[in-house]
């Protein structure tokens, strides 16, 4: 049975370059810096991946993280580049508009279908604009990770994670899975060979009931999942303290839950986001200090 009370929330995407990303996001897709937070030491759930140093987290999405599926952007100061995987196969989501701003700002498209077009955001994440106007609320309509074994996948997701299976088709190698017909889909795509996460691996999230946490993390225990970061809580300077659990699927893909009351408190809408977000990277001088030291940026 899907599970009403869990939400899809956001896709976790290292970035290497702030500004251009940023610029993707903002004058491309055309969504809106949520907030923005500084962080001065790595995160105890590794939100930032495997790094100790500063690092800065960025919401971006077409609205308010309560009913909108976002990105959150993890920038680690110093490091410019991260290898991809084959484990990230793209972003869909339905606008005209974001279309429309990639031919006026000549950022590369090419049309894979009739009205759907491939683009990429800085460092080669895969999205893809269908050239129409949002079917609901919020534009964005699924993510698509690879996968190495169709069924066992579909048995985690579904079976154990409580999600809907929207639809399947043996054929394609191909799933649809929800935890509500207005929320953001996940799709699982069979491949041939291993799924390779790379440096670049990034995070999907959902949120549930607080008190859910402690018998998902005992559930995946009893199963004999991987539990990458058993409950912990995370804290957030200024803001709210939330619990979360970090899983890996069968093929590694990380999965973060985090108690929903919580999160809700934390990710309210910030009116400052935008100059935040400027104001750091205005900041930030490292690409002119390794400029200076004819350096470049660590690759991660």
């Amino acid at each position: 049975m899907a599970m009403a009370t869990r939400r899809a929330l956001h896709f976790v995407f290292k970035v290497g370059n702030r500004f251009q990303t940023a610029c993707f996001f903002r004058d491309v897709l055309g969504m809106k810096i949520l907030r923005h937070e500084e962080f001065e030491e790595g995160c105890k759930a590794a939100c930032n991946g495997p790094y100790d140093g500063k690092w800065s987290k960025t919401m971006v999405g077409f609205g308010p993280e309560d009913d909108h599926f976002v990105a959150e952007l993890t920038y680690n100061y110093g490091i410019g580049h991260y290898r991809l995987g084959n484990d990230f196969m793209g972003i869909t989501l339905a606008s005209s508009q974001a279309v429309s701003n990639a031919r006026k700002l000549e950022w590369p498209l090419s049309e894979v279908t009739e009205g759907v077009f491939e683009t990429e955001a800085p460092g080669g994440y895969k999205f893809y604009l269908q050239n129409r106007s949002p079917p609901q609320s919020d534009p964005v309509l699924k993510v698509t990770l690879a996968v190495s074994d169709l069924q066992k996948s579909l048995n985690y997701w579904s079976n154990l994670l409580g999600m809907k299976i929207y639809e399947k088709d043996e054929e394609k190698q191909r799933a649809l899975l929800g935890y509500a017909d207005n929320q953001c889909k996940l799709e699982l795509q069979g491949i041939k060979g291993t799924v390779d996460h790379a440096a670049a691996f990034g995070r999907i999230a959902f949120s549930c009931p607080q008190k859910e946490l402690p018998d998902l993390e005992d559930l995946m225990k009893s199963e004999n999942q991987k539990i990458l970061t058993p409950l912990v809580s995370l804290d957030t300077p200024g803001k709210a303290t939330v619990q979360v659990v970090i899983l890996a699927d069968p093929d590694g893909h990380e999965i973060c839950f985090v108690g929903d009351e919580a999160f809700r408190e934390l990710s309210k809408m910030d009116p400052e986001g935008n100059r935040l977000l400027d104001d750091a990277m205005m900041a930030d001088k490292s690409d002119e200090w390794f400029a200076r030291q004819n350096k470049s940026k660590a690759s991660g």
